[in-house]
């Protein structure tokens, strides 16, 4: 195995550093792509895993100005190492998040919510009866997005596999708020028309699978839609007809959080205003942490074998 526990000292605290106490921490799919060494960006060697997660401040550097003791923390970008029980940071790796979220939604906040978010607000001008249609729509990314979509009056069409529990699946994602669960086998089946009798058809699609799955969902696009691609689950290529460019004029677009961070870096206002904006739907009830199974720091291996299964619906949050 690649990965095991030790025990550290903790870094003495520098004039601008931050100690952190590790409150909990997600595995999620980049997590373990960092590990296989497949993802974009790779930690030197040795590392400590994890880049999402949520924090209590316990001791703060003396030119620390805008964090203090008590205040929850999380990443403010990629690389962090957040399966550890306590860090010593520097401050401006850190985001300060407000203490009455929910420790699950705070821990899982950085990443997928923020996704979720920025992928429905950067790529097309949606309003209200509008819709948007998603593929592996039981990630966290999913889950978000049909939650932010019902909170702007937005119609989601989610894609999920077929597998042996569907109905309780499909139960759970329209309890979140979701307008129509269907499988991928239903994409290419002219019941489709029927989806389109109540709703227009989506000017955005999100895809995470590539293949079969994101040629046959860019079929039910509008003219001058746009596919934003932001994973690769079933690690094929997105495949389009030539037809859906020269006589649909679709748009295929990418999208990478950690590269919105960086060019966002200067944009102080942008980030504070997305993180209020998720902050209050929280709040509200109307975005909740995707479906978590809570695993103590020295349970890892199952959890990270756990977070590898086909057709896992629920994160594995290691607790810190």
């Amino acid at each position: 195995s690649l990965l095991r526990l030790k025990d550290l000292e903790v870094a003495e605290l520098g004039d601008s550093d931050v100690h952190v106490k590790m409150l909990a921490a997600p595995i999620n799919p980049a997590d373990i792509n960092m590990i296989q060494g497949t993802y974009a960006i790779l930690s030197p060697l040795p590392a400590v895993g994890g880049n999402e997660g949520v924090g209590e401040v316990l001791e703060v550097g003396r030119r620390v100005a805008s964090l203090k003791p008590g205040d929850r923390v999380i990443p403010a970008g990629a690389g962090l190492g957040t399966w550890r029980t306590q860090g010593v940071f520097p401050e401006e790796m850190l985001l300060k998040v407000p203490s009455d979220i929910p420790v699950l939604c705070a821990a899982t906040l950085s990443v997928n919510p923020c996704t979720a978010y920025r992928m429905l607000a950067d790529f097309e001008t949606l309003a209200p009866g509008d819709s948007v249609i998603q593929n592996a729509a039981n990630s966290s990314v999913g889950q978000a997005v049909i939650q932010i979509a019902k909170a702007s009056g937005i119609k989601t069409i989610n894609v999920v596999r077929d597998r042996p529990d569907l109905p309780k699946l499909v139960e759970r994602l329209m309890a979140l708020g979701a307008d129509h669960v269907i499988t991928e086998e239903m994409l290419r089946k002219p019941e489709m028309k029927d989806i389109f009798k109540s709703i227009p058809k989506p000017r955005l699609a999100l895809n995470c699978v590539g293949g079969k799955s994101t040629t046959d969902m860019l079929r039910h696009l509008q003219p001058k839609g746009t596919v934003v691609t932001y994973g690769g689950m079933a690690k094929q290529p997105v495949m389009v007809p030539v037809s859906a460019f020269i006589f649909r004029d679709l748009r295929l677009r990418g999208f990478w959080m950690t590269q919105w961070r960086k060019d966002h870096a200067q944009d102080q206002e942008g980030l504070a205003s997305m993180m209020d904006a998720v902050c209050q739907l929280i709040r509200r009830g109307q975005l909740t942490a995707p479906a978590c199974t809570e695993v103590p720091l020295q349970d890892y291996k199952a959890a990270l074998e756990a977070s590898m299964k086909p057709f896992s619906s629920s994160k594995q949050i290691l607790l810190l």
